[in-house]
Parts: structure tokens; sequence; C-alpha cells
């Protein structure tokens, strides 16, 4: 009986203990110790590296602050999203830092916010029409678009070359940009001569316009759509790769939206016999796409220093906290208003240069790769 009444004891010490560790841990960055909350942060989703790597630089930038910070993940919902946004209100956040994951249906979330009093920040991705954004976090994505369409020029010489074009969703303001800045350098290369559209009807009938609406560039995106889903891209590669003759492959060039979709692309393309060679854009520098660049499996990538995006939102976040009015470097057009915006420099990264923007910056470790010189 007493050593039962001492097992009843010690677990009661024990249940004690644990709840005054978490009671002790409650006012971290996490949350005040009220259990509100400064920054929100909400980001598409948890099943694509890029947004990991996000919440990592995130909590490294936040390390050193004052102020608690929560960041939740919507799934590629919508409708999870709003639900993130209306949790973090409940928990009284000042700053909204958000990434949509369809820039227009984040309107509603967005409006939910700034009826609060919180100031909103669209990180990465623009949240549409809508008046409710103050501001616009991103890379400048015409330039990522244009990086890519510009290396497929670099790599390619003589003329009627194959080119397969793939972009990321309709939903995504950004697929827009990326894919502008794309076709901005190729389609003179398209006009003269250099490549040969093979897998985009809607594209070869609007292969002689410079500048494309965005009606069409719609029409285009909605033939070569990766919605941002490795299966969709490798399914997409598939049924292109079986529809093209052999003349339409050999050696071709590839213009991918980002690393996910390259890779998915790139193994797709591999697989076919008909393919000789092929060059294949990316961007993001995803680790699995770094190790596939020095492995040769994907020719470059669009590197997107994350660390500074995130600085970059964060001391904004800082100002408004302050009363302060944050900086800004230009403005885009979400369709309702100009968002005042901060944007950063994009890197171009193949074999020669990967040791240098990506080790020796220190963004990552070099015992991260395999075959690393």
């Amino acid at each position: 009986m007493k050593k039962n009444r001492k097992l009843v004891i010690l677990s009661a010490l024990l249940t004690a203990m644990m709840l005054f560790s978490v009671a002790c841990s409650s006012g971290d960055k996490e949350g005040n110790g009220d259990g509100s909350v400064d920054i929100g942060i909400v980001l598409p989703t948890k099943d694509e590296p890029r947004w990991v790597q996000d919440e990592t630089r995130f909590k490294e930038a936040l390390a050193d602050t004052d102020y608690s910070v929560e960041i939740l993940f919507s799934q590629g919902s919508s409708a999870k999203e709003k639900e993130n946004v209306e949790s973090l209100l409940t928990k009284g956040i000042k700053v909204l830092i958000i990434c949509p994951h369809d820039g227009d249906a984040a309107a509603a979330a967005a409006e939910a916010a700034a009826a609060e009093g919180v100031k909103v920040i669209s990180y990465d991705r623009l949240i549409t029409g809508t008046d409710a954004v103050d501001y616009y976090v991103t890379f400048d994505s015409v330039a990522v678009g244009a990086a890519q369409g510009q290396y497929l020029i670099d790599k390619a010489s003589g003329k009627d070359n194959p080119l397969y074009l793939y972009a990321g969703a309709a939903t995504d303001n950004n697929a827009f940009l990326f894919f502008e800045g794309a076709w901005s350098v190729l389609q003179p290369k398209v006009k003269d001569g250099t490549f040969v559209i093979k897998n985009s009807p809607e594209a070869v009938a609007l292969q002689d316009k410079a500048e494309l609406t965005r009606d069409e560039m719609s029409k285009i995106i909605g033939q070569i759509t990766t919605n941002w889903d490795f299966n969709e891209a490798k399914n997409k590669a598939e049924s292109h790769l079986t529809a093209a003759s052999a003349a339409d492959k050999g050696d071709v060039y590839i213009l991918a939206p980002n690393d996910g979709t390259a890779r998915s692309i790139a193994d797709t393309f591999a697989t076919d016999s008909d393919v000789t060679s092929f060059v294949v854009t990316g961007q993001d520098a995803e680790k699995a796409s770094i190790q596939y660049i020095i492995d040769g499996k994907q020719s470059m990538t669009v590197f997107k220093d994350v660390r500074t995006l995130v600085k970059d939102s964060i001391d904004m976040a800082v100002s408004i906290l302050k009363g302060e009015t944050p900086g800004t470097t230009g403005a885009y057009d979400n369709k309702n208003k100009e968002v005042p915006a901060k944007q950063t420099e994009v890197i171009t990264v193949d074999q020669e240069n990967v040791k240098a923007a990506l080790i020796d910056s220190g963004y990552y470790e070099a015992s991260e790769f395999t075959g690393l010189e």
C-alpha cells in the first residue's frame, strides 16, 4: 500500500514538473506570456521544400528579436489559409506576413486582418484584387523568368531547337510574372527561328507578339501549367513527349518554372530515347536540385536568397510595430492598388558557380551534397 502511495506521489510530482515546464516556456518566441502573438506568418504548404526552408529562415531571423511569432501552413487550401489568419487574429497579431496559395482568394483573409487594424505584408506572392494589402516583399519575379529564358538562349546554337514550355499555377500571380520575364527574352529567339515551340498551340499562335496581355498569357499557361505539382509536371511532360515525333526531340530546351517541377520534368525527358540531351531551368535552389545540378541532371536554378527576403519582411514588420514607415523600392499593381514593395535580387546558379553562390556564401554546408568539387 505504501509502495502504491509512493508511486502516486511520484507521478503527481512529475506531472507538476511538466506543467511548470510548459508554463515557463509559454512566453517564448511562439507567444507572449498572455498567449498573444506579435507577428503572424502564413505560408502556402509544408509539402514543398521551398516553404519549409522559409519557415527555418524565419525562425532564425526572429531568434534575436523580442517579438513573438507564430508560423502556420495552409496546405494548399485557401479555406485553411483564411482559418489560419482568423486563428492568428484571435491571438492579437499586429502584423500579418502571408504568402497566398491563391492570390485572388487570399483577398478575403487580408481584408479580415485589415478590419482588425492589422497591417498586411504580402510575402513572395502578391495578394490581388483588394486594397487590404499594405506592403509586398518579393524577389523580382520578372527577372527570375528572364534569367531562366536567357540561360536557355545562352546554351542554344543554330536554328530550330525544340523548346518545351512549362509554367506554375494559374492561381499564382507570380506564375504570370515568371512567364512574362521568360517570354520577353525567348520570344525574339522564337521569332528568328532559334527555337521552335513544341508543346503549346496557344504559344505558337502568339509567337510573333513581343508583349502578351494577361488574357493571352492565361491561355498559354492554361495549356502548360504544372500547378507547382511534381506529379502534374511529370504527367504533362509524359503527355507532351508521347504526342511529339522523334523530330520534335533530339537536343531540347525546357523552360521549367521551379526546382520541384524541373526535377520531375528532367527525369521524364531523361527516359525518352529520342531525347539526345536537354537543358532545363529551375528556381529556388532547393537542396535536391542543387544535387541534380552537381550530377548534371538539372542545368540551372535561379537562386533567391530566402535569408534576404525573410530579413526584408521582418525588418518591415518591426518597423510597423515601432510605428515607423518601412522602406520600399517600388510598387506592384494588384488589380486594385499599387502596393509598395521591397524587391530582392536573384542569381543564376549552375555547375560553374554552385559552390561560390551556395556553399561559400554559407547558405548550405558542403557536407549536404556529394560530388561537389
